[in-house]
């Protein structure tokens, strides 16, 4: 059932489904779940008015779930979803101009082996990102540097010592969770890293090129979902440091309560403490086992205030305010009603604008534009 507080619908957009929605300027950038869809550019001038200015496609058994972009910069992953490799298809990540945001066009390419890239974080220079590495056990975290974006350049690379299979180190997981770097967040010369169910990392990249480990936590195998978004908080509050770990409600370990949302306290990063934990209402953190994308997803990674949007898979835009990091309060929310053909919302990516606007991504179908009230 459709349901809002303090949040109003203003647009929506008719789309197939997305994994990431990121805006720049008036511009709205959308990469789709599943082929031929791959990613979509949108004039949101006007956003009770959004316009399909371009589509890029991607071919069978592949999928560009994410984008980003920075002025006339487009970056999205090219990554494999099916058995098999396309002929000519290039896994990994594709540059694109977009001056020209009607007609996209291919600068270059940065190719790898295995499935490629999955998500990944862009300041407008580097590339932070997820990917399958020739010689390694599990995708691992890979920066490129895009200062001549016809000739991709990288610029190191970091895994969990064990991962390195060519290297001959020996990986000591056994038949546990393979490790699996999921993306890194960039704020000033530190990295925050999710790595799945390995848990969080913090890295220290003062100098980019040799990243070197500050310290991790990992709030499983307890609790069995793995971590998706570990997002340094860029103030302070009451003198502390704070970082938001979202878990995501897929790949459980075992039957579990839908996933949940944490918030640690980093103010001594070499010993990251989770000080409390937030569930939507409705959904019981330790409760009876419920089926996948019913709880958290992820916040959004554009962060201006105390209140951050959240994607909460079956129950839309959740808004915590997280003044006291100990009592995260809901301040509001938008559960939209399931667009045609869909059985629920499934919330699947949020971020905001320089106007304050809110953009939800459905995983199924549909841009939700949403203005607070």
């Amino acid at each position: 059932m459709a349901s809002a507080r303090g949040l109003k619908e203003i647009g929506f957009f008719d789309c197939a489904g997305g994994g990431q929605v990121r805006v720049d300027g008036t511009t709205a950038y959308i990469g789709h779940m599943a082929n031929p869809f791959g990613t979509s550019i949108i004039d949101v001038q006007d956003p009770k008015n959004p316009k399909l200015l371009s589509h890029t496609e991607m071919p069978e058994g592949t999928h560009s779930h994410k984008v980003h972009a920075v002025d006339d910069l487009m970056v999205r992953n090219h990554e494999l979803i099916g058995p098999g490799k396309p002929e000519d298809f290039s896994v990994g990540v594709g540059i694109y101009d977009v001056s020209t945001k009607t007609n996209p066009r291919l600068i270059s390419t940065w190719d790898t082996v295995g499935r490629g890239v999955h998500r990944f974080d862009f300041d407008g220079r580097y590339m932070y990102f997820s990917s399958t590495v020739e010689g390694y056990r599990g995708p691992i975290m890979v920066v490129l540097d895009l200062k001549d974006p016809e000739n991709p350049e990288e610029v190191c690379r970091w895994w969990i010592p064990g991962q390195w299979e060519a290297g001959g180190e020996e990986y000591i997981w056994g038949d546990g969770p393979e490790p699996r770097c999921h993306h890194p967040l960039r704020m000033g010369d530190r990295l925050y890293m999710s790595y799945w169910h390995h848990g969080v990392f913090i890295l220290n990249i003062e100098d980019l090129s040799k990243p070197e480990m500050i310290s991790t936590f990992n709030t499983g195998p307890t609790f069995p979902h793995p971590t998706h978004t570990a997002l340094p908080l860029p103030f302070e509050i009451g003198g502390h440091r704070h970082m938001i770990v979202a878990d995501e409600d897929v790949a459980k370990l075992r039957p579990h309560a839908p996933s949940f949302t944490w918030i640690f306290d980093i103010t001594d990063e070499t010993n990251p403490i989770p000080i409390s934990s937030w569930q939507a209402e409705g959904l019981d953190s330790v409760g009876e086992p419920d089926q996948p994308y019913t709880g958290c997803h992820q916040p959004s990674e554009i962060v201006t205030g105390p209140i951050i949007p959240f994607a909460w898979f079956s129950r839309g835009i959740r808004m915590l305010d997280i003044s006291n990091p100990h009592e995260p309060q809901e301040v509001g929310h938008f559960q939209p009603d399931p667009q045609p053909g869909c059985d629920r919302v499934c919330a699947n990516d949020i971020t905001t604008d320089d106007r304050g606007l809110i953009y939800l991504i459905d995983r199924l179908r549909g841009l939700h534009i949403v203005e607070q009230i």
